[in-house]
């Protein structure tokens, strides 16, 4: 089966159990190709992992937006500092110095924080958007399971109830 994405799998699930043919007198139970469905089934646990290493490759470019922002504002308190450093030799020089260098960590602080709250609530929303396409998979897919388990049990009761009068 080539590479579906996982929703456009479960779509053409549902379509195939939607399309099939109804059993006589049963309209809620039908005939489907067991073999297909299985196949499907097979492809969607196949691509789950590739939705966790999804997740895992949002989560580890949060961590590298963080650290780069952490080592851009060390960087600049770095320079900062260096700056104020500098400028000791003379006491107003020196005192504009310690307040650019104040203004400046205070600024790097406030863009680390801004920073760090996009950031999380970007890897929020991507792992919930995740996790809810997760979980509507897995719903349909036990959804589709106890159906075909349903169906499966009236086959074989049905075969049962022949088998008994085939004998009497």
């Amino acid at each position: 089966m080539n590479e579906q994405h996982i929703e456009d799998i479960i779509t053409t699930l549902y379509d195939t159990i939607q399309d099939a043919k109804s059993l006589p007198l049963a309209s809620d139970k039908c005939i489907v190709e067991r073999d297909k469905l299985l196949d499907m089934l097979d492809e969607i646990i196949a691509q789950l992992p590739a939705e966790l290493k999804q997740s895992r490759t949002i989560v580890e470019s949060r961590n590298e937006l963080i650290g780069q922002a952490r080592r851009e504002a060390e960087s600049i308190i770095r320079q900062a500092q260096e700056k104020a450093n500098q400028l000791v030799a003379q006491e107003s020089v020196y005192q504009e110095a310690k307040r650019q260098c104040q203004e400046m960590v205070m600024q790097t602080q406030i863009r680390m924080a801004e920073l760090r709250k996009v950031s999380n609530e970007y890897m929020s929303d991507a792992l919930t958007r995740t996790e809810e396409a997760i979980a509507q998979s897995l719903a349909e897919v036990r959804d589709t399971h106890a159906k075909f388990n349903a169906l499966a049990e009236a086959q074989e009761k049905k075969a049962g109830v022949s088998n008994i009068s085939a004998e009497v």
